[in-house]
């Protein structure tokens, strides 16, 4: 049988229709996955992707092998997470920075009340991961098909005293949030660019340092905006990616991973 890493570099590269895009999910460089996938086509003695300018394309070989070999993964995939509850350790969880950050971690303190004997781990990620495959036992990102933890709106917000002439404040996650809420309510900005900061996070301490006004994630801001650290200078602008929590685990039953999603469910 020819290695494993060359099937599953063939199966990333044939799924997702090149190899920087395979290299990216399995996390080595686009020439570890060109030699795996050479290194199957000559166990093969025959090719499986054709080259050319722009890339790599299927040949009907590739083609015709990708469903089954998608399949096998899968189900490679599933009996470790299978594995993995049944032995009962860390709940592994993968969030968007911005929601681990500003969401999940002030509920930390009392999760852990809650679940003494619950082992977390934390992992940020740009995007969310195929839980049937990668080790995670939950992820909460905004949209997609899931449980529903809560509704999202954007408006402009800023510390007391600071007006609307103020620097704007953006970060490079949601680079668009601006230019879509000032269409929406047919608004200007009147007020200099601001700092851009690479996580949510900073720009959210900014702001509350008065520093200028950002776009806010009321998902992600509801207790700034409570305490009064935060200020809404504008109407909300429903959202329609509200944060979401999905799993590959059964949550009805008393394992750790359900035990788990119900206190958060419990006290939002």
């Amino acid at each position: 049988m020819p290695p494993l890493n060359a099937l599953r570099a063939f199966e990333a590269a044939a799924r997702l229709g090149g190899f920087q895009a395979a290299a990216e999910e399995l996390c080595v460089t686009p020439g570890a996955v060109a030699q795996h996938v050479r290194a199957l086509e000559e166990y093969l003695q025959a090719e499986l992707f054709t080259r050319h300018a722009r890339g790599v394309a299927l040949t009907p070989l590739g083609q015709g092998a990708l469903a089954r070999f998608t399949q096998a993964f899968d189900g490679l995939g599933e009996a470790v997470q299978h594995l993995r509850a049944e032995a009962g350790g860390e709940v592994q969880i993968a969030a968007l920075p911005a929601i681990a950050q500003l969401w999940l971690t002030p509920r930390l303190p009392a999760l852990r009340k809650a679940l003494p004997d619950l082992r977390l781990s934390v992992t940020a990620l740009e995007g969310p991961p195929n839980l049937v495959r990668d080790p995670f036992d939950l992820a909460l990102f905004f949209g997609g098909d899931g449980l529903i933890l809560t509704e999202d709106a954007l408006m402009p917000v800023a510390a007391p005293g600071v007006g609307w002439d103020a620097p704007r404040l953006s970060d490079a996650t949601w680079d668009e949030d601006w230019p879509r809420w000032l269409s929406s309510m047919e608004q200007n900005h009147t007020g200099p660019k601001g700092a851009v900061h690479s996580l949510y996070a900073l720009a959210v301490d900014e702001a509350c340092a008065g520093a200028g006004i950002l776009m806010g994630h009321r998902a992600l801001i509801a207790p700034h905006l409570a305490d009064g650290r935060l200020v809404a200078l504008g109407k909300a602008l429903a959202l329609p990616a509200p944060l979401v929590l999905t799993s590959p685990h059964d949550l009805t039953g008393t394992g750790p991973v359900a035990r788990l999603v119900r206190h958060l469910q419990e006290n939002p």
